[in-house]
């Protein structure tokens, strides 16, 4: 898929989602999809980390889990 046509897809189901929903639920799902957004960053960005520095995060993880 292209750029633009997935930005006219993201677009069109922002649309789809907000049909029929008040100014306020609207508000709420726009936030909760940033914030899902901003956690799947993080993740990405921390999996980064790991893949460059793999000795330093799996030590960490380890520590984690007990």
């Amino acid at each position: 898929m292209q750029s633009c046509e997935l930005l006219m897809t993201v677009s069109a189901l922002a649309c789809c989602i907000a049909q029929d929903r008040s100014e306020d639920e609207i508000a709420l799902l726009a936030s909760i999809f940033s914030q899902l957004g901003d956690s799947l960053a993080t993740i990405a960005a921390r999996e980064a980390l790991c893949a460059s520095r793999k000795e330093a995060c799996h030590d960490a993880d380890s520590k984690t889990k007990h």
